[in-house]
């Protein structure tokens, strides 16, 4: 098939038939997608059959455990880790806040740590934190007027008492995408690990984390067509030498080293409803091969399909002389996540548009460091439109439409 059927695409996700969300053109993506059938299934079947202790040596126990397996199996393969590489948490934000404290024990003073002033806070603020423990902290900036992170800026901050780079695959605000596997190169180097922020990223297409060379990878599940859950990539050779954050008896265990507490066994078992949906995808699109390759080719079934949609936006945006574009301004190198600076108060103009049946969002979206960075009142913030695969050209010129009338 040579281009997105959007028709099946769309029966997959039940929001497109629910009142209230339906009849409305949905452009906060960037905040939590919409979620498959294939998840909200697997949910409810745990729930309704197997809400028991997992493991336990019983029919329903057995069967909870075994797909809760699943899920940590079928999204590894995806996302080419093995399956103890992948750790399951409540958040993207706890699953960074636990890590840091690893890093926090394992490093001491005069050890460094490089962070971005383009990320969301969440794989910011924890980082900046441990410069209370003697660490350096060291801020690879991006570039005032257009956001960009330039990685030939970050020669500058790399020596030999660097252990970790931390920086975004896709700012939340700026929607450019960074060079992970050049940085991550770079990184390894200079002698130090990579920790990559890949939420505003996921939700465009699993990465092939092996082939990006990242250390570390960090999403989340429910921006990306499932469950509130945290999802972390960790390269063994780094799990194994962080000190262990679970309990004490767990510690040879690579996947509960840095889970603190105990899972959300219905939702880590309805991740695996994320593979159904790329799987079954693929099948109806044609897409064959072993993962990673089979989601990779959803990826950039995904990407055509944006991109085709995205540059009229970009093209419209940037016609206007009433509002500042923040991020690059052609569809090539970005994903659809698209602020603008209004100079103006933007949670009202989000409430102007939901009159014109477009849902968007205002504010800093955890993003201050990079709006301070590129000169945005933090007080007016940003409006933010983003959108994902399921999303139709029709509603892209409803966008455009509304925004001409509110503007």
């Amino acid at each position: 098939m040579s281009g997105l059927d959007l028709g099946w695409v769309r029966a997959q996700f039940p929001a497109f038939e629910e009142p209230g969300l339906g009849e409305m053109a949905f452009f906060e993506n960037a905040g939590g997608s919409y979620t498959s059938r294939f998840v909200i299934d697997r949910l409810t079947r745990f729930y309704t059959a197997r809400k028991v202790q997992p493991y336990a040596p019983y029919e329903a126990s057995r069967l909870a455990g075994r797909e809760m397996d699943e899920a940590r199996a079928r999204l590894a393969a995806m996302l080419g880790v093995a399956a103890d590489e992948l750790s399951f948490g409540p958040s993207t934000s706890q699953n960074t806040y636990v890590l840091a404290q690893a890093f926090g024990e394992m490093l001491g003073a005069g050890d460094a740590i490089v962070v971005t002033n383009q990320d969301h806070e969440a794989n910011s603020g924890v980082w900046r934190r441990l410069a209370a423990r003697g660490i350096d902290i060291r801020e690879w900036r991006i570039e005032p007027e257009s956001g960009h992170l330039d990685p030939g800026a970050l020669e500058a901050l790399l020596d030999d008492k660097v252990r970790l780079v931390v920086f975004p695959h896709v700012s939340n605000v700026i929607g450019e995408i960074n060079d992970v596997a050049g940085i991550c190169a770079r990184a390894r180097a200079a002698g130090a690990w990579s920790c990559v922020d890949g939420v505003s990223a996921a939700p465009h297409g699993l990465p092939d984390v092996a082939a990006l060379g990242a250390d570390i990878y960090l999403f989340s599940a429910y921006k990306t067509y499932g469950p509130h859950q945290g999802i972390m990539a960790i390269r063994r050779e780094v799990g194994e030498r962080l000190p262990n954050q679970g309990h004490y008896f767990n510690g040879d265990c690579l996947y509960k080293r840095f889970t603190p507490a105990g899972p959300d066994h219905a939702q880590v078992a309805a991740c695996a409803g994320m593979a159904d949906y790329i799987d079954a995808l693929a099948a109806h699109h044609g897409i064959e091969g072993e993962p990673p390759a089979r989601s990779s080719g959803v990826s950039a079934l995904m990407a055509a399909h944006e991109a085709r949609l995205l540059q009229p936006l970009l093209d419209y945006l940037s016609s206007r002389n009433d509002l500042r574009l923040l991020g690059p301004a052609q569809a090539a190198g970005r994903v659809p996540t698209v602020a603008v600076d209004l100079g103006r108060k933007a949670e009202e103009v989000a409430a102007a548009l939901a009159v014109h049946g477009v849902m968007a969002g205002g504010g800093d979206f955890y993003a201050t460091r990079a709006l301070e960075a590129l000169g945005v009142d933090l007080e007016t913030g940003v409006l933010r439109m983003s959108f994902v695969h399921y999303t139709t050209e029709t509603e892209v010129k409803r966008l455009i439409l509304a925004l001409d009338l509110v503007l």
